[in-house]
């Protein structure tokens, strides 16, 4: 019996290439691409949505064996196309990093920092707090589903073989990085107006009771209001977020 494994090569070279773009994305998603999440799970994660993808756009990939030059700036342009993915999901919850630097300031607790997990790098403790808490609402949301559409739908607007212009590249994540700024900043709203008001009232008090240590007694005060505040509007402003980041993940996943 004569079995024809002619088309392994090609089939090999068009796996490493889809690879290359689902692999980009992986490496930058919030979740999957974790520097404390192990590499062999983030190659395996990554494995495996090639596996399942590849046979929807094999056609796509024209594989010219004949000469390495060809495969190597095709690779290329799949990793780009996979790093603008995964980086515009990376930019949307950094929107939650803003508000918890912006929330403690305002509650005193700036000077409070740890190892964002996200990030792998000290931040604000409490904005390290909002995007544990993002990242665990977008698996429990099932949103991280829209990031896959969004690959599977990125062959038909970034076909294998055509580099994403450089102009439109920009201008999408700066749309993304005005609009998590934006973000960021409106979920902080309420305690900007806290602090406001707060620290006017403290001025007012040392004012009228020049002999009385506002400081000890404002920054308690401030901590535990603030608290309370961030309990209270911890609800709204991840509602807030999650349709945010729908919005984004969803404009990813819908060709022109």
């Amino acid at each position: 019996m004569h079995v024809d494994i002619s088309f392994l090569p090609a089939l090999g070279a068009a796996f490493i290439l889809a690879f290359g773009r689902i692999g980009g994305m992986v490496m930058l998603l919030p979740g999957f691409g974790e520097a404390n999440l192990p590499a062999r799970v983030r190659l395996t994660i990554a494995l495996v949505l090639t596996a399942v993808l590849l046979p929807l756009h094999r056609q796509a990939y024209a594989v010219n064996l004949n000469s390495l030059a060809p495969v190597t700036v095709e690779m290329v342009e799949e990793v780009v196309v996979g790093l603008v993915i995964g980086m515009s999901a990376r930019l949307a919850i950094s929107a939650l990093q803003i508000a918890g630097s912006v929330v403690a300031q305002q509650l005193g607790l700036g000077f409070v920092t740890s190892i964002d997990p996200t990030q792998g790098q000290q931040g604000a403790l409490v904005g390290n707090f909002l995007t544990v808490l993002g990242v665990t609402l977008i698996f429990a949301t099932d949103m991280h589903y829209l990031v896959i559409a969004a690959m599977n739908d990125s062959y038909a607007v970034f076909k294998p073989g055509e580099l994403p212009f450089a102009g439109d590249v920009a201008k999408h994540m700066t749309q993304v990085v005005a609009a998590s700024f934006r973000i960021g900043v409106q979920l902080a709203a309420p305690f900007i107006v806290f602090g406001l008001l707060f620290n006017l009232g403290l001025g007012v008090l040392s004012r009228l009771m020049p002999q009385m240590q506002v400081f000890f007694i404002g920054l308690p005060l401030s901590i535990l209001l603030g608290l309370l505040l961030l309990v209270a509007v911890l609800g709204a402003m991840m509602g807030t977020f999650t349709d945010f980041l729908q919005t984004v993940l969803g404009q990813l996943a819908t060709p022109p």
